[in-house]
């Protein structure tokens, strides 16, 4: 791997899938405040809302997944922003 390409924070960070709580280890330079122990040691948290242990592509399988409440989320969150 060439030298002095990655960003300073280039480090280890634990991915969590939320959907099913699959976590797995990778680097990235995303910000966290939260951390994890992972295999005896601990890292920076990153939660998803999904992985491939969840994407029906991957799983051959569609999941329920609650599309209402993230449009309400949404809305709630981006209300002000939304000209009626």
């Amino acid at each position: 791997m060439k030298k002095d390409i990655h960003p300073e924070n280039y480090r280890l960070v634990v991915f969590k899938d939320m959907s099913n709580d699959y976590m797995f280890l990778t680097k990235s330079c995303t910000a966290s405040d939260e951390t994890v122990e992972f295999e005896g040691k601990e890292y920076p948290l990153i939660k998803t809302e999904i992985s491939h242990k969840s994407h029906p592509f991957y799983t051959g399988k569609q999941n329920f997944v609650d599309t209402a409440g993230r449009i309400d989320k949404f809305k709630t969150r981006y209300a002000r922003h939304i000209k009626k």
